[in-house]
């Protein structure tokens, strides 16, 4: 049986793909994203993949195993405000739940500062008599006439999905239920019922109620997307599976994310984030920070032990609280297509961006306001001949003309103004990366980076210099790098069930009831998804909190098959997470009895990771294939070599300045940059 895969990653500007064939080689192509509709896009990329294997697009499909998608779709509909119309049934006095927000603002010195655009407003959240103790036993009795009425009001308003919320349902759900089967019966064509204990089975309320509500906002139109994306492939010819990327840094079926849409929100740059914790570990680095520019956006994150860190209950996207684990990335609007502008008689860069349509001044396809990419090739770092495998050509006049006229009001020649353009864009970059490691206590000059994405390389080692670095690491897949690490991207269905108790008083058989419908439920998605049970790794872990503590930690408890949870192993958790919050708080805590919030599952199918492959060494310097004029390390330089990236291998170093250039991405070297090639076909580079 063959094992080839198909990585997709959809960004922005450009669609990236990564076919990996059985050999462990892989096959590297992207297209523009189309985002009037993202699928017409990926059949567009994958043709190009045929084409480049001399095959139809129905025999590529008929030869290929899995299709691994990572999807912008809810989160350009967050951006854009353009989801389902959205109704929300609360428990009697909670309408207002989702205005409080926990009194966050994202900008606390501004007292003006709007609130977000409602997903559901006041009118369509409407209040239901009804109520579960925190015990879970039936405080006051469902009122199913209220819900039919509010059924019938949230139709005539033209809401097509519901969020239902009752007041601690993760402890018993039976009302929840029992309002999706009345809603049903009142309006059978909605599109989506998102009870919350469905997706987010534990408290606090806001977060559980901001997490459901984004759900049914985005589900219908991730449905759909995924409805004419499985269409479009089944009649190209394509029979086996198609997965999603989640949040997490895994990957699940489309019926999964049906039900949990939610869970692809801030998903996109995840693939890229798990390939980079590898590739470091493969040429021996420690701790890392990943960077991800494309031609929209910037992406961050830190990777500690071989791990991207994970972060729950309090994750922020689009102005909404998203309580699922999710891969710590922090992004900003900065790419090849930021666009250049003055405010006030100054110069920024972002964040909005000129995207795929019209795209940079330079793509010729209508853009006319300046951007990152008409800087770089003012500059000189990028071929006009070579760009996006010379399939487009650049044009170096109009990008001039750009920059220039931005730069008559500035009083600044052309390549003043597009040095001062990069000048701008990596002082954000480099202001991000500090930003968020100030946030995890960590010192940039005790890690390196790892760049990928379309631009990464060519701003990485500016912005590592600024930072005090001393090694970048570009793989060799650097432009389609969270693609290829969707393909080795392992299914991950992470659950919780809630249990309020102190640890002193657990009942052992509780806690294992619990635990027993977990595995039930994740074993059953696993092996819809096609995992083999050998092929399965459990994970359990404890929800633990100090008394008055708001959100609780996840702490890993000892559970084996056929081997239920014992007061010894929950005793271990408890002085485990005594420990975690010594070394993160500094304070000693142990007369607090802690409290048990839950038992939560990490269940993981492993997926066949792609061969490490070894690239023959070069015994000789690598000869430049010609030379240009190119501004790095904030002066100009004449005669500056440039390399075909794709014919070095491991052998003698390069030193800078010096252009490396591949089919996708270009690696610009500052003046004693030392570039080396490794055996993976990563470079590793020195920073001067």
């Amino acid at each position: 049986m063959s094992t080839s895969r198909i990585g997709i990653d959809v960004g922005g500007t450009f669609t990236d793909l990564v076919l990996l064939l059985p050999d462990g080689s892989v096959v590297l192509d992207k297209t523009p994203t189309t985002p009037h509709d993202q699928s017409e896009g990926v059949l567009n990329g994958i043709t190009q993949l045929a084409e480049a294997r001399g095959l139809t697009v129905a025999e590529l499909l008929a030869d290929t195993d899995s299709i691994v998608h990572g999807t912008t779709t809810a989160d350009n509909t967050m951006i854009q405000m353009k989801g389902a119309p959205t109704g929300l049934l609360v428990t009697e006095g909670f309408r207002d739940e989702i205005e409080f927000r926990r009194c966050y603002k994202e900008d606390i010195w501004d007292p003006a500062f709007p609130a977000p655009e409602p997903i559901a407003k006041r009118r369509v959240r409407l209040e239901i008599p009804e109520r579960m103790t925190a015990e879970g036993t039936v405080d006051t009795p469902l009122d199913e006439d209220a819900v039919r009425r509010a059924t019938a009001r949230l139709r005539a308003f033209g809401v097509t999905s519901i969020a239902v919320v009752f007041l601690h349902s993760y402890l018993n759900p039976a009302h929840e239920l029992r309002a999706r089967e009345i809603v049903l019966e009142e309006y059978p064509d909605v599109a989506l019922v998102s009870l919350s204990h469905e997706v987010h089975p534990k408290p606090p309320e806001f977060e559980r109620t901001s997490t459901t509500l984004v759900n049914a906002y985005v589900g219908p139109p991730i449905v759909r997307y995924l409805d004419r994306l499985e269409q479009r492939l089944r009649e190209a010819g394509f029979t086996n599976e198609l997965l999603i990327a989640t949040c997490s840094g895994g990957v699940s079926t489309p019926d999964a994310i049906g039900r949990r849409a939610v869970a692809t929100i801030g998903s996109g740059p995840t693939g890229g984030v798990v390939a980079a914790a590898r590739a470091a570990q493969a040429v021996g680095l420690g701790d890392v920070v990943s960077v991800d520019m494309g031609g929209t956006s910037y992406d961050i994150c830190l990777i500690r032990d071989g791990q991207p860190e994970l972060k729950s209950d309090w994750n922020w996207h689009h102005r909404y609280c998203i309580a699922l684990p999710m891969v710590d990335i922090q992004g900003i609007g900065a790419g090849g297509g930021s666009i250049a502008h003055l405010v006030g008689g100054t110069l920024q860069v972002g964040p909005e961006s000129a995207g795929s349509q019209p795209g940079p001044v330079c793509y010729g396809r209508g853009g006319t306001r300046p951007t990152v990419t008409d800087a770089d090739v003012v500059l000189g770092r990028l071929d006009p001949g070579a760009f996006w495998s010379g399939r487009l050509a650049l044009d170096v006049e109009a990008a001039r003309r750009a920059v220039g006229d931005l730069g008559l009001a500035l009083g600044l020649d052309v390549e003043d103004t597009a040095a001062a353009i990069t000048t701008i864009i990596d002082a954000h970059m480099t202001d991000a990366i500090r930003r968020q490691l100030s946030l995890a206590g960590a010192d940039p000059r005790s890690l390196d980076l790892v760049a990928f994405g379309g631009m990464g390389a060519v701003h990485a080692t500016t912005q590592a210099a600024a930072l005090g670095m001393r090694r970048v690491l570009v793989p060799k897949a650097a432009p389609q790098f969270s693609a290829l690490g969707l393909i080795s991207a392992h299914h991950v269905v992470d659950n919780a069930r809630t249990y309020l108790t102190p640890w002193r008083a657990v009942d052992l058989d509780r806690l294992e009831a619990l635990a027993v419908d977990l595995e039930t439920a994740a074993l059953a998605e696993l092996a819809a998804a096609g995992v083999p049970d050998d092929r399965i790794e459990l994970h359990w872990m404890l929800n633990l909190v100090y008394p008055g503590q708001t959100f609780d930690t996840a702490i890993t408890v000892e559970r084996s098959a056929g081997s239920p949870i014992t007061a010894a192993d929950v005793e271990a958790s408890v002085e485990e997470f005594h420990r975690r919050n010594e070394e993160a708080r500094l304070i000693e805590a142990r007369s607090q009895e802690p409290m048990i919030r839950g038992i939560r599952l990490a269940a993981t199918g492993l997926v066949d990771q792609p061969a490490v492959r070894e690239f023959p060494p070069v015994p000789n310097a690598p000869e430049p294939i010609g030379h240009r004029r190119v501004h790095v390390g904030g002066a100009w330089h004449d005669r500056v070599p440039v390399f075909d990236g794709e014919a070095l291998g491991p052998g003698p170093a390069i030193e800078g300045p010096a252009i490396v250039q591949s089919r996708f991405t270009t690696l610009v070297l500052r003046p004693g940059d030392i570039a080396v090639v490794q055996p993976n076909g990563d470079t590793l580079v020195e920073i001067a």
